[in-house]
């Protein structure tokens, strides 16, 4: 599979071979699926906590006699049937994260990039850098293709610079090759690969994949 890849000014300039094994499978949805919602069960903290009857300030106490009142029976103040009483079975501090099969998660960044291979939502522009750090440089890079949808810039490797330059963009978002996020790249509009990381993404998911899990 050939793609083009364009200058930083939205020229075309060459073609590059995108890997079958990574750009050109069948979309799995189910692995998608399973992928995004690890992520997101990963991303909770999971501090919620509540009050049971056994831990609310109050006494213990009977606040009137059993019978004779003509009102239900109580047995203190701290019941959940009443106003600043306990919670009945109300969240607790938990861990919520799970992990999934490693090649589960392969599979289904593998199917993303597909995804977005057939859709043509998945641009390819020549290596750069913002050496000046200002986002106004990176937005007129950026505007060349498409600008304000959600877009993620698929970095060669951990560029400081460029990730800083886009820090005030809010609806632009980074990812390394080796460090893809399923959630990110599912629900980006527009995913933006630098040339030098497709054929990193070739080596690290295609044919070399097996000497790309040595080097996680």
């Amino acid at each position: 599979m050939n793609r083009t890849v364009y200058s930083i000014e939205g020229k075309e300039l060459r073609d590059i071979e995108l890997d079958e094994g990574v750009f050109g499978l069948p979309v799995n949805e189910d692995v998608i699926w399973y992928a995004i919602n690890n992520e997101l069960a990963n991303k909770r903290l999971g501090t919620a906590c509540t009050k049971d009857r056994g831990e609310v300030h109050g006494s213990n106490a009977k606040p009137y006699k059993q019978k004779g009142t003509g009102r239900a029976r109580r047995g203190d103040k701290k019941s959940p049937l009443l106003v600043g009483g306990g919670t009945v079975f109300g969240p607790k501090p938990r861990d919520f994260s799970y992990t999934i099969p490693r090649k589960v998660k392969r599979l289904a960044l593998k199917s993303i990039l597909s995804l977005k291979a057939q859709s043509d939502s998945l641009k390819i522009i020549e290596d750069f850098s913002v050496e000046s750090g200002k986002t106004r440089d990176l937005a007129g890079i950026i505007k060349n293709f498409g600008d304000g949808e959600r877009t993620v810039i698929i970095l060669k490797d951990d560029d400081p610079k460029i990730k800083r330059a886009g820090a005030n963009i809010p609806w632009l978002s980074f990812l390394s090759y080796n460090r893809l996020r399923a959630h990110d790249l599912f629900y980006g509009r527009r995913v933006i690969l630098l040339e030098t990381a497709v054929k990193n993404l070739n080596a690290f998911y295609g044919a070399g994949e097996a000497k790309g899990e040595a080097l996680q």
